[in-house]
């Protein structure tokens, strides 16, 4: 009877340390496949960065500007080139300019 428990609790112990085993193996595997992903994270996390640099440097509104005037044959607008709309559907002729007040009066608030 004796030889019997033994041979069971050793039969036991192996598949005990079998199953050890492959669990260490498993939790190996894990932490090396989760340390792959944290990687790529931070890669693209580096990626998504300079991107968005990029983008803040291509839309600058002189860069804008520029290629609108350069690349598409854009002008500012000016009231001499400006057509309204009239209620009845034609068209009215631009608004005469507006004289601007100037640039000393108004940046030191008109008194001294």
């Amino acid at each position: 009877m004796s030889l019997r428990v033994n041979l069971l609790l050793a039969v036991v112990l192996l598949a005990s340390c079998f199953w050890l085993v492959r669990s260490s193996y498993e939790s190996r595997r894990l932490f090396v496949e989760h340390e792959r992903a944290e990687r790529a994270a931070r890669e693209l996390q580096i990626d998504y960065e300079r991107l968005q640099l990029e983008k803040r440097v291509q839309a600058t509104p002189l860069r804008v500007e520029k290629l609108a005037r350069d690349k598409l044959k854009m002008a500012a607008t000016t009231p001499a080139v400006t057509h309204y709309v009239a209620p009845s559907g034609g068209w009215m002729a631009p608004a005469p300019p507006v004289a601007s007040a100037p640039a000393s009066a108004s940046a030191s608030g008109g008194a001294r």
